[in-house]
């Protein structure tokens, strides 16, 4: 009896690591109100060492990708720059945005290549101090992402990650994670306003990683219809057994009444 009580519940919590690909996908464990780790020393676009409390002075947004990739980051950086094209703050000033690596083959070299390129595409005047490119030692990286609550692993010669920018406060605080590789300008400008004032929101919407999946060849996200006819088959064979062992323990009480 208690079983079959309890087998919806069993059934719903598997549709749910279903849809989110949380099996298979590496996800973001929201630490909200935690610190980053400031103090790991990373390279500028120089090589010199830095660390982030060097630089963590005022809203930060954050962002953990590789340079190589080819899949959400480059995607997700496109999208950051078109929304703080719009964003009615000022850079450098009011916010500043860090890219870290968290590839040990990136190099001060290339990170300070993409800052350039970043910067050449911003329509508005961003100066080079108001969006870092940093790299560093595996270690380094690994523990800086781990403070956020960033999972990655290697897959082959790439990685799996999700796509999730993080604002944090002047000190260094959690403050929102805002998820996918297109952002509302308003959204962006109420995380960093929050910040500034050392408030922690919760997360609005994380139905990006539910129902849609990256598709590098059009660099965009599509929508699984695997993965929902597949939840569907799931529900539905889930709403079968139920069934079937309802029915079970009908006919033995019918049975018992009888006799």
């Amino acid at each position: 009896m208690r079983q079959l009580e309890r087998l919806p519940t069993f059934l719903m919590l598997i549709l749910i690591f279903y849809l989110t690909g949380r099996v298979q996908a590496q996800e973001v464990r929201e630490k909200l109100g935690a610190p980053a780790a400031l103090d790991v020393v990373l390279k500028d676009e120089s090589g010199s060492n830095i660390s982030l409390r060097q630089l963590v002075d005022r809203p930060t947004i954050l962002t953990l990708n590789y340079f190589r990739c080819v899949g959400i980051c480059t995607p997700l950086l496109n999208g950051l720059a078109a929304a703080m094209n719009k964003v009615e703050l000022r850079p450098g000033q009011d916010f500043q945005v860090i890219t870290v690596s968290f590839d040990p083959r990136d190099t001060p070299e290339i990170a300070h290549q993409k800052q350039i390129n970043y910067l050449t595409e911003m329509t508005r005047q961003f100066p080079p101090r108001a969006w870092r490119f940093l790299t560093g030692e595996a270690k380094a990286t690994k523990t800086l992402a781990d403070s956020v609550g960033f999972e990655f692993r290697a897959e082959g010669d790439q990685y799996v990650h999700p796509g999730v920018i993080m604002v944090l406060t002047p000190g260094g605080v959690v403050s929102r994670y805002v998820y996918g590789t297109t952002f509302l300008p308003a959204e962006l400008q109420m995380a960093i306003e929050d910040a500034s004032g050392g408030k922690v929101r919760p997360t609005i919407a994380r139905i990006v990683s539910v129902c849609y999946t990256y598709d590098p060849v059009s660099r965009s996200y599509v929508f699984n219809i695997t993965r929902v006819v597949g939840a569907g088959t799931l529900l539905f064979a889930g709403a079968f057994v139920i069934y079937l062992l309802a029915g079970r323990k009908s006919r033995a009480r019918a049975r018992q009444m009888r006799s």
